[in-house]
């Protein structure tokens, strides 16, 4: 009777003692996915930054240059096709315009999702440990 009370605590401390580990393991596991994912935020905050400061540019600089090129032609032909000339920027613009959106909305549409290495990880991490526990059954 001796020999069963000395049992109890080593599967009692076995017991603890491997879910301990399985927690540790669970929050290292988080703590690499967490790394990750703000790694990947930081990385896409610094990209969108830069790519928007220099869209803003570019599109202001040629909106800019657009817009004086217009003007000359519109006066070069002021005397005598004002109208026409006019009405050739217009369409040029709408037409440019138009374009723009259509090459925005196909970027928008082959853009990869936002966190798609963090996700793919974290399906990793729930197969494997699926397997883990399917294994142990």
């Amino acid at each position: 009777m001796a020999a069963l009370p000395q049992e109890q605590p080593q599967s009692t401390t076995g017991l603890f003692h491997s879910l301990s580990n399985f927690a540790a393991t669970l929050i290292a596991i988080a703590h690499t996915r967490l790394q990750l994912l703000t790694t990947e935020l930081q990385e896409e905050v610094r990209q969108v930054g830069a790519i928007l400061l220099w869209a803003f540019i570019a599109a202001f600089t040629a909106l800019l240059g657009l817009f004086l090129a217009a003007l000359v032609f519109i006066f070069a032909f002021w005397d005598t096709h004002r109208i026409g000339a006019s009405l050739t920027m217009i369409g040029m613009f709408v037409g440019m315009a138009i374009f723009a959106a259509l090459v925005l909305r196909k970027k928008l549409r082959d853009k990869s999702p936002m966190l798609d290495d963090t996700l793919a990880e974290l399906a990793k991490d729930r197969d494997n440990l699926r397997s883990r526990v399917g294994q142990s059954s």
